[in-house]
C-alpha cells in the first residue's frame, strides 16, 4: 500500500479543523477515523495489481548509441478501472544521463477487461546485454488517495552492438577492391597470388615473368600475370586482457580495436576471403569460424556485442598455442594487441616466429592521441615535463613496433579515429602485392 500526497494534504487540512473548530480528543478521532475510511474505502475500490498481466514485445538489438523501442501489453482482467503509474526498470545505462526517471514511468487509465500497450525508449550507453528488472505497478483508487503497489518480472533482453563507426569507410575501401579485383595487377608471383592471364611484353616488365613457351607458340614475348587469390583465411584475434582495458579517449581500447575488426572483416568477406574470429586473454572470451561471407558481419557483431575486457595478464603462450589450431593451413593473422614493451617483448616477442613461418602477421595497437597533444606542449613548465614524458612513451613504442617489423611482422599503431581505415589499407596492399 502507498498513501498520496493528496492523502497527506486532508491529513494537515483535518488537522487545522480539529485546533480551531474541534480541539478536543473527539474532533482528531472523529476526523482521523473518517479519512481512514476513505482510505479503506479507496483501496478496495483500486484495481488489484497481483492479476495484471504483462507481455512483451520490441528490439532485441540496437547499436550503442542508438534507440530501442520496448513494448509492454499490460491487460486488466479486473471488473475495475485500472488508474495506475507504471515503472518498467531498465539498468541505468540502458538510459542516457539523467533520463531514466521520465523514460521508465508511465501514466495509464485502463477500463476493465481491457488492454494498453506502453513503450519505454532506451537509449544505451553500454554494449552488452541489457536485462529488464522489474515492472513496478500502482494503482490508485478513484479518490487518489491510497494506492496498492506491486511488482512483476517481465523478462527481455536488448542486446548492444558495437556501433561500428568505421562503417563510413567501407565504400570507399570496397572501390579500391573492385579496382584492385578489376584490373591485372602484378607480374610477380607471390604466397596469395593464382595465375590470371598472359599479355605482351611491354618495356618495363620483370623478365622473370616471361613465359617462353607462349612466346615460342606466339612469336611475341609474352609474359604471365597474377591476381591475388580468393578464399583466403583471415584471423581476426583480440587480445582482451588488462591493457585493452585501458581507455583512451572516450572508449576503451577494445572498443576501438572491435571497431576495426568490423571493418576489416566485412572488407575481407566482401573480397571473398575466410574471416575467423578469436578473443582471447586466459581463456577463449568469443569465437566465430566457419561462417559464409553474407553471415560474417552479423556474426562478428554478436560475438563482439558482450565483450568485456578482463583485467587479468594475457597468456601469451595459450594464444600463440590456440591460434596455431585455428590456422592449419597458410592464414592472415591481425592481432589486436598493446605496445607496451614489457608484455610484447618479454611474453609476446619470442613466440611470434612460430607465427610467422607460415602465415602473414599484423599487430594492430591503439596508440592515444593525448599522447600527440602532449608531445606538443611546451607553453608552461608543466607541460615541458608532460611533453618529455609523452615523447619518452613514444619513443618506446617506436622501439617495440620496430623489433617487430624486424621480425617481419606489419605494424599499424594508430588513434582509434585512424585505426581501422589504416587496417583496411594494409590487408589491400597486402592484396595487391600478393602476399595474401
Amino acid at each position: 500500500m502507498a498513501l498520496t500526497g493528496r492523502t497527506a494534504l486532508i491529513s494537515a487540512c483535518g488537522a487545522l479543523f480539529v485546533g480551531f473548530a474541534l480541539p478536543s480528543w473527539l474532533g482528531i478521532v472523529t476526523v482521523q477515523l473518517a479519512l481512514l475510511i476513505a482510505i479503506l474505502c479507496d483501496l478496495a475500490l483500486a484495481a488489484p495489481v497481483r492479476k495484471l498481466q504483462f507481455t512483451r514485445t520490441g528490439d532485441t538489438n540496437v547499436r550503442l548509441t542508438g534507440e530501442a523501442h520496448i513494448h509492454l501489453t499490460l491487460t486488466n482482467p479486473s471488473r475495475r478501472i485500472l488508474r495506475a503509474q507504471i515503472r518498467d526498470a531498465w539498468p541505468p545505462s540502458s538510459f542516457r544521463p539523467g533520463t531514466d526517471i521520465p523514460a521508465s514511468r508511465h501514466t495509464i487509465r485502463i477500463p476493465a477487461t481491457e488492454r494498453r500497450r506502453l513503450t519505454t525508449t532506451l537509449h544505451p550507453t553500454r554494449r552488452g546485454d541489457h536485462h529488464s528488472v522489474r515492472v513496478t505497478v500502482r494503482s490508485y483508487g478513484p479518490l487518489g488517495l491510497a494506492a496498492r503497489q506491486g511488482n512483476h518480472h517481465v523478462p527481455w533482453t536488448l542486446r548492444v552492438l558495437p556501433p561500428f563507426t568505421s562503417r563510413k569507410h567501407l565504400p570507399a575501401k570496397l572501390a579500391r577492391l573492385r579496382e584492385l579485383d578489376g584490373r591485372t595487377s602484378i607480374l610477380t608471383r607471390g604466397e596469395g597470388t593464382e595465375f590470371d592471364s598472359l599479355r605482351d611484353y611491354t618495356p618495363g616488365d620483370d623478365t622473370r615473368s616471361i613465359d617462353w613457351r607462349a612466346t615460342a607458340r606466339r612469336q611475341v614475348l609474352a609474359v604471365r600475370t597474377w591476381r591475388p587469390e580468393r578464399d583466403r583465411r583471415i584471423l581476426l584475434v583480440l587480445e582482451t586482457g588488462r591493457t585493452s582495458a585501458g581507455r583512451v579517449g572516450d572508449i576503451p581500447r577494445l572498443d576501438a580495436s572491435m571497431d576495426a575488426a568490423l571493418l576489416l572483416g566485412a572488407l575481407a568477406a566482401r573480397a571473398g576471403d575466410r574471416v575467423d574470429l578469436l578473443a582471447y586473454d586466459r581463456r577463449v572470451r568469443a569465437s566465430v569460424h566457419g561462417r559464409a561471407a553474407r553471415d560474417v558481419l552479423p556474426a562478428l557483431t554478436e560475438a563482439l556485442a558482450p565483450l568485456e575486457s578482463e583485467l587479468v595478464e594475457a597468456d601469451a603462450r595459450g594464444l600463440v598455442a590456440t591460434v596455431h589450431r585455428r590456422t592449419p593451413r597458410r592464414s592472415l593473422i591481425v592481432l589486436f594487441t598493446g605496445l607496451d614493451a614489457a608484455p610484447v617483448e618479454e611474453a609476446l616477442l619470442p613466440l611470434l616466429p612460430s607465427l610467422t613461418q607460415r602465415n602473414e602477421l599484423i599487430v594492430a595497437a591503439v596508440a592515444d592521441p593525448r599522447i600527440e597533444e602532449m608531445a606538443a606542449g611546451r607553453h608552461t613548465p608543466q607541460a615541458v615535463y608532460a611533453a618529455a614524458a609523452a615523447e619518452q612513451t613514444r619513443a618506446a613504442r617506436r622501439r617495440t613496433a620496430d623489433r617487430l617489423r624486424r621480425n617481419g611482422i606489419t605494424v599499424i599503431d594508430s588513434t582509434p579515429a585512424h585505426l581501422a581505415p589504416d587496417l583496411a589499407d594494409a590487408y589491400l596492399t597486402l592484396k595487391s602485392t600478393g602476399r595474401l
